[in-house]
């Protein structure tokens, strides 16, 4: 009996330094120094200096015709030898010696940890603060005054209000092995191929050098399809067999159409969107291609040639507002002098109608909605609960996780301190701004409700599919009937319903990529809120500066053809908040509006995981039902628009390559090189870019020729109902 008790215990420890997802068991080291030096001073000085150059240049080229993000892999992989070169340089005597302020700037050699704080501090500054959509609808768009004051109060507290659900929330999104984040090991392999000594394998090379390779034919390669031969961005070939016909640029464009056929040879198209399709798991990368299959080549199209709400009054794929007549909305003449809806005037113009594709995005967001809550529930609602009844007994511990354990924990209280501070500050700012911001105290409670509800859902989706449904469209909807007529106020509840939670996943993503790479979670937080507050001041300076310099920023009714200055996202916010804020749900959507019957989606998207879960409990040993995964199904197209139908399907054959067949087949190549690959195209994608604007497109430089025609295909933004007609289009009779 008691050497059966032994081998037990031996067998449970065994088991304990197993990962439950393979994945993460190929990629992450299973050892950790607690020793080794965190925050120093390099990482604040690097740390810092990437968060306000990647803010400062990203918010420069966002409001451009082409946006261009720059993201932290390049602050990750310039910094290497700057944090080396300080390790040798800098001087290594302690100040303050014998004291409990006792530090030294050099105090060991530059370190992997120290390398994953200055990267997160980067990533603080890579992408953009959404609300800086709000400045730019209110100021561009509207042409409506907004003070500094209200606009930097908005920016914060959007940014930081998400650390509050984050912390509440650790326990369950961060610990249990099971909540991977599939994209954080991408990370992983590139700061281990960055700083472990590899032993190159016969006949191969090491991570380092494949990495570097990578980096260099990335870069030498998009200089063609970035510059030189823009079509291979999307080549749609199928427009190519009738250059004359609607019908088939229809279908095949890959910017503006159906894409059937089309392939886009360029990174940034295949990544944009969906993220790297390296990091998609297989199962959630065919959830999301029947997703696009379903909505694209089959709803879509039965839709639109069916003529469904006078489709095809219009082009079959767009995010612009049109009247029946096909031309576009003119939303200036519906606005009265208290920026509300002018009722009279909206009824004079008549109705504010959607591209087939894009009413179905909405409806699909419905779905995707209420699907997620009913899938979380029935497939992940005993976990929850145990998880959160064993949150502080810590009993079933992976082997990351025993290790953290070593490291002083963050108090719940931080995160609730930074919670109550930014609610008090947005109520400040609502209520003494209240003609500027006009959302309503209640508005406030509502929308952190909602951001607080979906938190965990949500994050349990994105932390197993590396997929995140979006709130966006469901904030719009509730505040839009509960406060019609009010575009700035529904502008404002989207951000704090929708983009503290995202903020708060992505605050949580970060954790885990601290608790891969046993950072003190302490040091972890330091970094995120510091770089967090540097960016949010340094976007709002830049963004306000760009405002009152650039003459007719974003009103492409007044810039030349060829300005660079056309700012395509901020544009598809605007119109969110003309048929959302101004017009209202009620007069699109409801018993008002054109639409009416798209609401039917909450009702199927609830309905599509109980046949799911209840196809599980018939049919068990059929294994691969639980893997149809509804929300990511029917959220897969939720980036579209602004994404094409080009951006899917690359990155689906990508993701299938490497998610399912080198994985199945190659998968000795694939744990070594897979993530490493990744993060190689990023990078030297990103630098060539970079490279490219200043040398050649920030002074117009370019080629004119077939090759940079792009798409191809001119006639797919084409209406088909007769005597419609638009620029460049026939007209049928």
């Amino acid at each position: 009996m008691a050497e059966m008790k032994e081998d037990n215990l031996g067998m449970d420890l065994a088991d304990s330094d197993e990962c439950p997802i393979k994945q993460v068991d190929l990629t992450v080291p299973k050892t950790d120094d607690p020793k080794m030096p965190v925050l120093t001073f390099r990482v604040w000085v690097l740390g810092i200096t990437t968060c306000a150059v990647l803010s400062f240049v990203n918010q420069f080229f966002w409001y451009r015709s082409e946006p261009l993000t720059i993201s932290s892999i390049c602050a990750q992989i310039a910094v290497v030898p700057v944090g080396h070169l300080m390790a040798k340089t800098v001087t290594k005597r302690s100040f303050f010696k014998g004291t409990r302020f006792e530090f030294s700037m050099n105090p060991a050699p530059f370190n992997i940890k120290e390398h994953v704080l200055i990267t997160i501090l980067a990533n603080s500054g890579a992408g953009s603060v959404y609300a800086t959509h709000i400045l730019s609808a209110v100021k561009l768009y509207y042409k409506r005054s907004l003070g500094f004051v209200p606009a930097l109060l908005v920016m914060i507290t959007t940014q930081l209000l998400g650390f509050g659900w984050a912390g509440v929330f650790r326990k369950q999104l961060v610990e249990p092995g099971e909540m991977w984040w599939p994209s954080n090991l991408v990370q992983v392999s590139l700061f281990r191929a960055l700083h472990e000594k590899d032993k190159r394998p016969k006949g191969g090379t090491t991570r380092t050098q494949f990495f570097l390779i990578t980096l260099i034919g990335s870069f030498c390669y998009y200089i063609f399809p970035g510059y030189f031969f823009k079509m291979l961005t999307s080549l749609s070939w199928v427009c190519w067999i009738a250059p004359k016909s609607v019908f088939v640029q229809q279908l095949g464009s890959g910017l503006e159409g159906l894409g059937i056929g089309a392939v886009g040879f360029d990174w940034s198209t295949i990544s944009s969107y969906l993220g790297s399709p390296l990091a998609s798991p297989w199962f959630a990368t065919a959830n999301v291609a029947v997703g696009f299959i379903l909505v694209m080549y089959v709803m879509t199209p039965l839709s639109y040639w069916s003529n469904l709400y006078h489709s095809k009054n219009f082009p079959i794929f767009s995010a612009n507002l049109f009247q029946i007549n096909g031309a576009q909305y003119n939303t200036s003449a519906v606005i009265n002098s208290d920026f509300r809806l002018d009722k009279s005037a909206y009824n004079k113009s008549g109705p504010l109608y959607l591209s087939t594709f894009f009413a179905m995005t909405y409806g699909i967001g419905f779905a995707t909605l209420s699907s997620t809550l009913v899938h979380v529930l029935l497939f992940h609602g005993s976990d929850i609960w145990k998880q959160s009844k064993s949150a502080f007994t810590n009993k079933k511990m992976d082997i990351h996780t025993r290790l953290m354990k070593a490291y002083e924990q963050v108090p719940l209280w931080w995160f609730l301190i930074i919670l109550v501070v930014n609610i008090a500050l947005i109520l400040f700012a609502c209520m003494h701004y209240q003609r500027s911001l006009q959302l309503p105290w209640w508005g406030v409670f509502l929308a952190c409700a909602i951001a607080f509800t979906f938190t965990l859902p949500i994050g349990i989706i994105s932390a197993t599919t590396n997929q995140s449904p979006g709130l966006n469209i469901i904030t719009e909807y509730i505040i839009g009937y509960a406060y019609p007529g009010r575009p700035v106020a529904n502008m404002c509840f989207k951000v704090y319903g929708y983009i503290s939670m995202t903020q708060a996943l992505t605050f949580v993503q970060d954790f885990k990529l601290g608790h891969y790479m046993k950072i003190p979670p302490r040091a972890m937080f330091h970094a995120q809120v510091v770089g967090t507050i540097i960016s949010v001041l340094i976007y709002t300076v830049t963004a306000w500066w760009l405002m009152e310099t650039i003459p007719h920023l974003c009103d492409t009714s007044l810039l030349p053809s060829n300005s660079p200055w056309k700012c395509p996202m901020d544009h598809v916010f605007y119109d969110a908040s003309v048929i959302w804020g101004l017009v209202g749900p009620q007069r699109i959507f409801g018993n008002l509006g054109v639409y009416p019957n798209v609401n039917w989606f909450f009702l199927g998207g609830a309905i599509a995981p109980v046949l799911v879960w209840l196809a599980a409990k018939v049919f068990p040993k059929h294994k691969w039902i639980c893997l149809i995964h509804m929300p990511v199904l029917l959220g897969s197209t939720s980036m579209m628009p602004p994404a094409s139908a080009v951006n899917y399907t690359s990155w689906i054959i990508a993701a299938f390559v490497f998610g399912f067949v080198l994985y199945r087949y190659r998968q000795r190549w694939w744990q070594r090189y897979n993530y490493v690959l990744s993060g190689g195209l990023d990078a030297g994608t990103a630098f060539v870019t970079i490279l490219i604007f200043i040398t050649l497109q920030s002074k117009d430089i370019g080629i004119d020729w077939w090759g940079n025609n792009l798409d191809g295909c001119p006639l797919a933004s084409c209406p088909t109902a007769k005597g419609i007609s638009a620029d460049g289009c026939p007209v049928v009779q």
